[in-house]
């Protein structure tokens, strides 16, 4: 066996432990929490366990955009823990995501733990305002969650170009050139067909958008785009 299949024996030995894992802490903790098992190696489907439904997902679903950044980072990636986020449905959820690393250090996967703290959110609420010291609670971030890696693609997407609030044919080199480096510092062209995608919904070539993100990730300027490709 060479090294390098000795270390995906590894990481599928890891994944294999922890799979009795993610059962045993939603009997623990109950309806309200989910734990998902992420294997980075896929990202399209990285869930390969699951248990609980706060954000909706299976087994053979995508990652969402915090899997993305995690990805993004590479070996760099860091525990994330006991972060408040909200879903498309409206649920607050807080959330831990632990990175997993093989005996190398390197990041292959995350093990996740979200709970739906809506019902005690608003009770704290609640009591917060019957006491009179109630104030008004901070905006928190929508994060999709979805067996569709493509929809996740999509809202990372929307939220740069609402950023923006301008369409791509009105951004400057330096907006676009910044467009394509913040999706991919939020790990979108970590997946597969996410270049075509993206591509698709600016309106722009296939070579173009490959163009944009190596300039990007160069941090040079795009003086031409690809042949073949328009603006």
């Amino acid at each position: 066996m060479s090294a390098a299949e000795g270390l995906e024996a590894e990481r599928d030995a890891i994944l294999a432990a922890l799979k009795p894992v993610v059962d045993g802490l939603v009997a623990t903790f109950g309806p309200m929490c989910e734990v998902v098992l992420h294997d980075y190696r896929q990202p399209e489907r990285s869930v390969v366990a699951l248990a609980g439904a706060v954000t909706g997902r299976a087994v053979g679903g995508a990652m969402s955009e915090i899997g993305m950044r995690v990805v993004a980072r590479g070996d760099e990636a860091a525990d994330e823990l006991n972060y408040l986020t909200r879903t498309d449905s409206g649920r607050i959820v807080k959330s831990s995501t632990m990175v997993l690393r093989d005996s190398t250090g390197a990041v292959f996967g995350a093990l996740c733990v979200n709970l739906d703290v809506s019902a005690l959110t608003e009770t704290h609420a609640l009591l917060g305002a019957l006491a009179g010291v109630g104030g008004t609670p901070a905006e928190l971030p929508v994060t999709t969650f979805g067996n569709d890696i493509g929809a996740v693609v999509d809202v990372i997407l929307d939220g740069h170009q609402l950023h923006q609030n301008r369409p791509w044919a009105a951004l400057d080199r330096t907006e676009r050139l910044e467009l394509f480096r913040g999706l991919d510092e939020r790990g979108v062209f970590a997946v597969r067909r996410a270049v075509e995608q993206v591509a698709a919904r600016l309106g722009i070539s296939r070579a173009s958008a490959y163009s944009y993100l190596s300039q990007a990730r160069a941090g040079t300027d795009v003086t031409s785009d690809s042949p073949g490709g328009h603006a």
